[in-house]
């Protein structure tokens, strides 16, 4: 047999390529369906991408599309002369079968281009494979993300030209105004605190930071609750701290409402069981799951997370108890290693992700109102407070009344323990961070029995 006869020629469909064009030529609406679909990248013939290109530019200016401002476009942009390039759009025009199917041509063209995406991210596979560049477990997880980003469309390694971005912020502003102002975010539950955040974006990293017993874990599960509940999606839980059962154990308690120690002693009432048994059967039909690997990498966290369908929210408690496969022995680089990797984590999955972290006792050797957290005493590295999109703080004074037995407003510490008060306290969220909106300190309510957050009626306070 003729070597020849094996040569593989890559997918493509010049026809639909040509059907796609000539559409738009003759309906300029049809971009309305198919910008949002196509890229300039997923047309094969270069003379192809050069012609849409000029079309997604006259869109973007409002200008208007026939063959004849095109071949003046088009030829400005080449520097071909205009006469050479009439003949193929004058053809594309008038051989298009039918601009109604210009959706179905699109799909053609931008699966053709997926699977030689496809094609080329198995060859570089293939040969990092061959080579053994990097240990086995990086060269399992680079094939695992190639794959991953196009099968989400994350592949595209080219620059993408301002007028493309434009068409899809456009078309969000477009649902924003049919929605009256709706946010397609992410809502924590507690309404000040989206209201000031204007929800969890996609693809945000989310540090929530305090001191031991603060009440860190149980402000992440709240929102976690929250998210599973409302949204409908699927939410991912990292305890590294905690094991399951006692993570779940909190959560009851959150949401039955029946106290945290009479669920752990077993000295349950008859109401209490009620509670229990209608939250059970609640949040079993949530999509909530838990992961309690102890000393878990990003590594491992993104291979896992592929698995789950329908990803809407990942919560990780803590960021301190993280591993990383670095070689380096200083923690704030493998801290830093870390929060980096959970932001491109994010962003590659479109979802926020929720990262606990510890503060540094900076805060409780501070008198007065100095108590209050701020960015520097995030612990280990100042890469977690570079790499957040939003750092949430908590504090409590009747945190640090509780460990001086005073009011904690000028105490350097102390041994003595006063007795817990299991009222609805008040807690501040503070706001340090926020790339997308204003900062500030939001009033909430804490029950401590409960291990529960609530939202007050107060005003939020902003900076």
């Amino acid at each position: 047999m003729d070597s020849s006869s094996l040569i593989k020629q890559l997918p493509v469909s010049v026809e639909a390529e040509q059907a796609v064009l000539g559409a738009i030529i003759v309906d300029a609406k049809c971009l309305d369906a198919v910008g949002g679909m196509l890229v300039a990248e997923d047309f094969y013939l270069d003379q192809h991408r050069h012609i849409y290109t000029v079309l997604m530019k006259m869109y973007a200016t409002n200008a208007v599309i026939d063959t004849v401002t095109l071949v003046n476009e088009y030829s400005s942009f080449t520097g071909r002369d205009a006469d050479n390039s009439a003949e193929y759009i004058y053809l594309l025009a008038s051989s298009v079968p039918a601009s109604s199917n210009v959706k179905e041509y699109a799909r053609i063209v931008k699966d053709k281009a997926i699977l030689r995406r496809l094609i080329g991210a198995c060859d570089e596979i293939n040969n990092e494979a061959y080579e053994e560049v990097a240990p086995v477990r990086t060269i399992l997880d680079s094939a695992q993300q190639k794959i991953f980003d196009i099968s989400n469309g994350n592949d595209t390694k080219e620059f993408r030209h301002i007028r493309d971005i434009l068409h899809n912020v456009y078309h969000d502003l477009e649902v924003l105004s049919e929605t009256k102002g709706a946010v397609q975010g992410t809502k924590t539950g507690f309404s000040n605190l989206d209201k000031m955040l204007v929800q969890m974006g996609k693809g945000d990293l989310v540090i929530v930071g305090a001191r031991p017993g603060m009440g860190k874990t149980s402000f992440a599960m709240n929102i976690a609750t929250n998210v599973a509940k409302s949204s409908g999606k699927a939410v991912a839980i990292f305890s590294l701290e905690m094991s399951g059962e006692q993570l779940v154990t909190r959560i009851l308690s959150s949401e039955a409402l029946v106290d945290s120690y009479a669920l752990r002693s077993g000295q349950l009432k008859g109401e209490d069981w009620n509670n229990i048994a209608s939250v059970v059967q609640s949040l079993s039909g949530c999509d909530i799951y838990i992961d309690d690997t102890s000393a878990i990498t990003s590594t491992e966290m993104k291979s896992k997370l592929r698995r789950l369908n329908n990803l809407g929210l990942v919560v990780i408690d803590y960021i301190g108890l993280m591993q990383t496969t670095s070689k380096s022995d200083n923690r704030a680089q493998q801290v830093g290693e870390i929060s980096r990797n959970l932001k491109i984590m994010a962003k590659d999955f479109g979802i926020p992700i929720i990262c606990c972290a510890q503060l540094n006792r900076g805060t409780e050797s501070r008198p007065g109102v100095g108590k209050k957290p701020t960015l520097a005493d995030l612990r280990d590295s100042g890469s977690i407070e570079q790499d957040a999109d939003i750092v949430l703080f908590l504090y409590r004074d009747e945190y640090y009344k509780n460990i001086s037995g005073t009011d904690g407003r000028d105490q350097e510490g102390g041994a003595s323990v006063a007795p817990v008060d299991d009222s609805a306290n008040t807690a501040e969220v503070i706001i340090a961070k926020n790339r997308h909106g204003s900062t500030g300190n939001i009033k909430m309510g804490w029950i401590g029995q409960f291990t529960k957050f609530r939202t007050l009626e107060e005003d939020v306070q902003p900076n």
